[in-house]
This record gives C-alpha cells, structure tokens and sequence, in this order.
C-alpha cells in the first residue's frame, strides 16, 4: 500500500509538477545531507562493529562477557533518547557532526552482532594455512577473515544505511535537515501533499537503490562450512603490551554509547526544574504503550505465519515472491507509511483515521518482516516427517499444525514477537501521525517534553522506554551468537 500509494500520487501530480518539486535547491540540500550522513555513518559503523566484534572474540581482553553485553546494551536505547540525552547537555552536537557521532553510537550494535556471530563460527584452520603460508596477522585479516564476514558486513551496513533514511526524532532533534525531517515538517506546517509525496518518492528510490546495491555486493557466492565434525573455537591472540590501550578503547565506546545517555537521564531526573513524576500519567502513557506492542506484536505475527509457512512448506515462485515482498516494508520509513495510510484512511475509509485500528495496520506494515524472520527460522527446524507420521495415524490438517508444528515452533512465534513488541512499544513517527488525539505512549510523552525543552519531564518516560526494551536486547545479545551443533551460523 505505502509504496503503491507512493507511485500513484507521483503519476497523479503529472510530470511537470513533479519535475518542478524535485528540481528545488531544497531537494538537493535534503539529498546531500541525507547521503552523507549514511555514508559516513554507516562507514563508522562498520569499522567500530568489526574492530569491537574482533577484540571480544578473537583476543584476550579481560572480561569478555561483560563487554559484549555493554556493547549490545545501545540497542536497548532508542536513537532518539540518545540524541535527547546528549543534546540536553550540550549544544554543540546540533548539526552533522553531532548527528554523525550520536547515530553511530546507537546503531554500531546492528554491525556488531552479526559480525561477533560470524567471527564465533569461522573455521579456523582457513587462517592457520594462510600462518603457514608465511602471512602476517594482519594480510590474513585482510585476504582470508574478511571476505568471509563479507555477508555480515553487507547485512549489518544494509540495517544502518535502512535505520539512517527513516530516523526522524534523533536527527530532529539533533537539528539535521534529512528527507525523513523534511516529510514531517511539510506534513505538520503547511499540509502540503504533493511536496512531501515527491520527498517521499526519492527516499523510496534511495531505499531501492541500497537494497539493489547489497544485492548486487552480496552475489550468489556461498559461504557454508561443509565439514564434518565438532566446530573448534579460533586461538584467541595474545594482546600483550596493547591489552590496556585496546581495553581503553572499548570502554571509551562503552562510556559514550551507554554512560552518557544514562548520566544525562540521572542527571535530569535529579536536577531538572521541570523534574516530575505525574505517576497516573506515566501508568497512562506505560499502559497505552504496552498495549499497543501486544496488539501490535499479535497483529503481525499472525500476518506472518502463513507468508512464512508458505515460504517454507511450498516452496514455489509465488510463495517465494509473497515472503520477498514483505521486506519492501523493511525499506520504507515509518514516516511514508503513515502519510500513505493518512491519505488513504481520509479518502476511502474516513472512519479509520486516527483510530487505534489504523495505528496497528502501520505497525503491522512496518515491523513484519522482523515476525516473518523469526517465525520462518523456526518453521524451518520444525521435520516435515512428523507431520506425514501424524497424517499417517488419521489426523486433519488443523490437528498436525496445534498438536505437532505449533508447540515446535512456539518459541520462534514468542522471540518474532517479543522483537515486534519492542519496535512497536518504542516507535515514534508513525505514532506521531496516526495516534488519535487523546492517545499518550511513552514516545509521543517524552517528545513533547523533550521539544518543549523540558528535559526533567522527559526523563522519566525516557527511563521507561529503556526499561521495556531491556529484556529484547538481552534476546538479541543471545540469539546472535547462538551456534548449531556443528558450528554454522543460522543466517
């Protein structure tokens, strides 16, 4: 719908108006600023995500454990809390070099997991060959451990680069003019239709364009060990003199991505002048927020389960194109999402608009491809033979699925939703524009107080938010480097 909607209002406008829209200076300035940012950004994250992934996996840091829950821990605080956090302290982080710092700091974690899973189930004795072969540490790094993170490297690149075009609070915040900050003013201050549809049009080209470049980058190549026998775990390097400037630097990443975002919430819940705790409004806006993700977490998980059960148990072109284009989601921003739904709602089922239906419809849109991930992993692991056994013995179609395929495959439905949950429970944009007016979550709460320049007000919906999100994380930290029996990465 989003990206229909998209195309038909750019055919509608007709192309001398459209080209009118988009040959302004203010369109350049928005792709320019835009464009850099993700470069820049997204180049940060990987070389932060692959150094950090390496020092905790494949050296002996002291305290690994600990450092790789600190490193994850970012993920737990929403981009725009970050952003709240340190422009609340300090206004020299307004602008791009602000803006670059903050969203690395909290998006770096999307590199580094899939990285640290990697590097956890390589095969080590790829590496010994190229020792024996008279190469140095660092050439096998480069000829022989790189190329094979080259999956991870293009998927973790692919989530910043997709995070960056639709950020709208941290980078509003941050005062850093992008397409997605662009639609949202155009929208709020003059309702001008054709110019944030036209807006809207060139980020999904840009979506577009870095899905078709990862796809291009990633290849047909494979990257499966097909050796038999127990995975042996790589010998970690001797850091010696270089141990405590490498653990200084881990912990700097870790002070400026998790310390000061919690110093600032401290620090504000302590000393704001518009410090508060109005405990029926906070249970109000926890109780809207946590009702939403369960409807929302429901809503998309049902949706997924019959895209992933086609996908895995007929394994045709339909089925495969039906389980591809749910991804098309994963690629629009939440603010084009919602400005098709609020334009669609007002057109053809007025009664829709502003109603908690409607909001669920676009948390739906937005986040299945995170349920259709989940569930599908786990659908792939549930036998199909005992399905045919239990077919054999006389039961029906619906019998098999509750009996035999749902109890195996519950705890991926749990995990997709538990993810869901978290998107939801903490997402902002689309909540901004299709909420209905009385509604208060936790997010729209706290952007009020923090556009309001109530830092103290803030700070306790801020805390919450965290909070919520802190079992996920945890999720996440474990599935990313969980290994099967025979050493191999489930992608």
């Amino acid at each position: 719908m989003p990206l229909g909607f998209v195309a038909t209002y750019t055919v509608i406008i007709g192309p001398s108006e459209a080209w009118d829209l988009l040959v302004r200076p203010r369109i350049g300035e928005l792709l320019l600023n835009t464009a850099t940012l993700v470069v820049g950004c997204t180049a940060l994250c990987l070389v932060i995500g692959v150094g950090a992934a390496w020092v905790v996996e494949r050296t002996d840091v002291p305290w690994r454990p600990l450092w790789h829950g600190l490193l994850v821990a970012p993920l737990a605080i929403p981009a725009f809390v970050n952003s709240y956090s340190w422009s609340s302290l300090s206004a020299s982080v307004h602008g791009f070099r602000g803006a670059l710092l903050v969203v690395t700091l909290s998006y770096y974690p999307l590199v580094y997991l899939p990285v640290v899973a990697t590097l956890r189930g390589l095969d080590p004795a790829l590496e010994e060959t190229a020792f024996s072969l008279e190469h140095s540490r660092w050439r096998t790094f480069l000829r022989v451990v790189v190329p094979q993170l080259r999956p991870a490297l293009l998927g973790g690149g692919l989530l910043v680069s997709l995070h960056l075009l639709a950020e709208f609070g941290a980078l509003q915040m941050l005062q850093f003019p992008t397409f997605t900050t662009a639609i949202y003013d155009q929208y709020r201050s003059s309702f001008n239709g054709a110019a944030a549809n036209m807006i809207a049009g060139v980020l999904v080209l840009c979506c577009v364009l870095l899905l078709t470049l990862e796809l291009r980058l990633r290849g047909r190549r494979q990257y499966a060990r097909v050796s038999h026998g127990a995975a042996r775990p790589a010998e970690r390097q001797r850091l010696g003199a270089w141990r405590w400037p490498v653990l200084a630097a881990v912990a700097g990443l870790v002070v400026l991505a998790v310390g000061v975002p919690t110093y600032s919430l401290v620090h504000w819940l302590r000393v704001g002048s518009s410090t508060a705790f109005p405990v029926s409004d906070l249970v109000q806006a926890a109780g809207t927020s946590l009702g939403l993700g369960a409807a929302g977490a429901a809503a998309t998980v049902l949706m997924a389960l019959p895209v992933s059960w086609l996908a895995v148990r007929y394994r045709t072109a339909t089925s495969t194109f039906v389980e591809r284009s749910t991804y098309i989601a994963n690629a629009l921003p939440g603010i084009v999402v919602a400005l098709a739904l609020v334009t669609v709602s007002i057109r053809v089922v007025q009664p829709l608009y502003q109603t908690y239906l409607l909001l669920v419809v676009a948390y739906a849109i937005m986040f299945l491809p995170r349920a259709v991930v989940s569930v599908r992993s786990a659908l792939e692991q549930a036998p199909l033979v005992l399905d045919d056994v239990a077919h054999s013995l006389g039961a029906g179609p619906l019998e098999v699925a509750r009996r035999v395929t749902l109890p195996i495959i519950a705890p991926g439905i749990g995990a997709g939703a538990a993810l869901v949950f978290l998107a939801v429970s903490t997402e902002l944009t689309a909540t901004l524009m299709l909420a209905p007016i009385d509604a208060a979550t936790l997010s729209t709460q706290f952007w009020s107080a923090s556009s309001s320049v109530a830092y103290g007000a803030a700070a306790p919906y801020a805390l919450l938010m965290v909070v919520i999100s802190v079992p996920a994380t945890i999720l996440l930290g474990r599935e990313a480097t969980r290994r099967d029996a025979g050493g191999r990465i489930a992608a």
